[in-house]
């Protein structure tokens, strides 16, 4: 690699603001504040909107389309 042309590679803490869930790993992101970690350190904190521990997919919360609805709404309209 070249030297002084990559972005400094850190230990980072992301937060998610919904979810309560944080991690501590490495990036190039930064972050405009800092939070202390289990380990007594004190590390950049990026806050973002969704995680696994938000995100309709991995929770189980997601909306399924009624398609069996659907279809017979498409029957009665245009007869089949």
């Amino acid at each position: 690699m070249k030297q002084r042309v990559h972005p400094e590679y850190r230990p980072v803490v992301f937060r998610d603001k919904t979810g309560g869930l944080s991690f501590l790993t490495r990036s190039t992101a930064t972050g405009d504040r800092t939070v202390e970690w289990t380990d007594g350190r004190t590390y950049p904190v990026v806050d973002v909107e969704t995680s696994s521990a938000s995100h309709p997919f991995y929770t189980g919360k997601a909306r399924l389309l009624d398609t069996a609805g659907r279809v017979e709404q498409y029957r009665r309209r245009y007869g089949g």
